[in-house]
């Protein structure tokens, strides 16, 4: 492992309205965002406006602190941690993540000068529930340890678009309820449609003749599944490093069948994006039939190949 890297511009804080951390630029960032990012005033922002709003204006200074992180390891050419888990339990990032800017006590006065309930604030956001239990906190100790200790490391997984279930007990009985975590939006990742990638699965090998008439062998795919990663930043505490965890959604490589939907097939024009985004639809499907257990190989081959 190489020594840490010299940062670039996160060993200064840059004191301008995005990155600046005293309770004048923060109040001036939250709520520059809840108008420009969430689109609200005031009068008709409601208590998930106000989280996403707070939630922005900190993941800008995490950003700055990000960037020149992943400029430091690039000009460095720093050897890089990859952890690879099914499971990333992280917990909320919004608590984490003031704590780890040292900036909690601050921003909690800021909320309550603006006549806001900063525990509800808090409470307002969903956990992300990609992880079970023990694998998964594990998984997240480590990614947030690397960032604290500014071990140049990233994560691989992922994005489960329904996490681990909320449970009922109903006459007794343990009842399993979807958890739409993302239904409101997740404001601590970015996308990275650029940097998408295709995993293919199954098929068969054929043989064929090249351009100097030599006997090859190639593979023919049964289905092709593109990988979107989706990655959110990781700070360690009161650091300036931040390293990423990338999380992969899986997609099809055409959603719609424009063909098949004017032969009057309309469910089949959509039946390769339902199939492909089945691998990210819900953390730890059902193994007990053969097609669940299936399903969990193809979820560790797609984020491994991805990753």
């Amino acid at each position: 492992m190489s020594s840490k890297p010299t940062l670039l511009i996160s060993e200064r804080r840059v004191e301008d309205g995005r990155t600046a951390l005293n309770k004048d630029a923060i109040k001036n960032a939250f709520l520059d965002d809840l108008f420009y990012m969430q689109g609200k005033f005031p009068a008709l922002a409601t208590k998930n406006d106000y989280y996403m709003a707070l939630a922005y204006a900190v993941r800008d200074r995490m950003l700055q602190r990000w960037i020149s992180t992943a400029a430091a390891y690039t000009n460095q050419g720093s050897r890089t941690v990859a952890y690879l888990s099914a499971e990333f339990l992280m917990g909320p990032h919004l608590g984490n993540n003031l704590i780890n800017l040292n900036i909690f006590d601050t921003v909690k006065e800021c909320m309550t000068e603006l006549g806001l309930d900063f525990e509800k604030l808090l409470g307002q956001e969903e956990e992300p529930g990609l992880g079970n239990g023990g694998l998964g906190r594990l998984a997240a100790c480590f990614i947030d340890s690397l960032a604290t200790l500014e071990v140049p490391a990233i994560g691989y997984g992922i994005r489960y678009e329904f996490g681990i279930f909320h449970q009922e007990i109903i006459d007794g009985w343990q009842i399993e309820k979807t958890d739409k975590w993302l239904r409101k939006g997740n404001p601590w990742e970015l996308v990275r449609p650029e940097w998408a990638v295709d995993v293919k699965f199954g098929g068969s090998t054929e043989q064929y003749i090249d351009e100097h008439n030599r006997l090859r062998i190639r593979w023919v795919p049964h289905k092709i599944v593109t990988g979107v990663p989706y990655d959110t930043l990781i700070l360690g505490y009161r650091v300036n490093t931040a390293n990423t965890l990338r999380l992969w959604r899986s997609e099809a490589p055409e959603s719609f069948d424009f063909a098949v939907f004017n032969a009057g097939d309309y469910y089949g024009a959509v039946n390769q994006k339902v199939t492909s985004e089945n691998l990210s639809k819900v953390l730890y499907p059902n193994d007990q039939e053969l097609r669940g257990k299936e399903l969990r190989l193809e979820q560790q081959f797609f984020f491994v190949s991805c990753s």
